[in-house]
């Protein structure tokens, strides 16, 4: 199977999880919660540093679950456009009424 390129929105994206990620886990150890989330120690460095930017559902729920993140903060964080774009996403566009 030949995976697409990520685009530059999809890398963004990736980091600004990994960030959220680094920020919850505090000084919590990466073997610790990787271990909790029933996830390899690889596999969530490569989450953090911003290497895997489209990590899968379930090792992203599961490690939410284990730092104490809802899913539904999680999403809201990492799809935060970049300060200064002005660009508006589905959550914050003005709603069109159909007259």
């Amino acid at each position: 199977m030949v995976r697409l390129p990520l685009t530059p929105e999809e890398v963004q994206r990736g980091q600004r999880l990994g960030a959220l990620l680094r920020r919850a886990r505090g000084d919590r150890s990466m073997l610790e919660t990787a271990l909790d989330a029933l996830v390899s120690p690889e596999t969530l460095r490569k989450i953090e540093s911003g290497r895997v930017a489209t990590p899968a559902f379930p090792t992203i729920a599961a490690i939410a679950d284990v730092l104490g993140l809802s899913l539904d903060a999680v999403w809201a964080e990492i799809n935060e456009p970049p300060p200064g774009t002005g660009r508006a996403t589905a959550r914050t566009a003005p709603q069109r009424l159909a007259s």
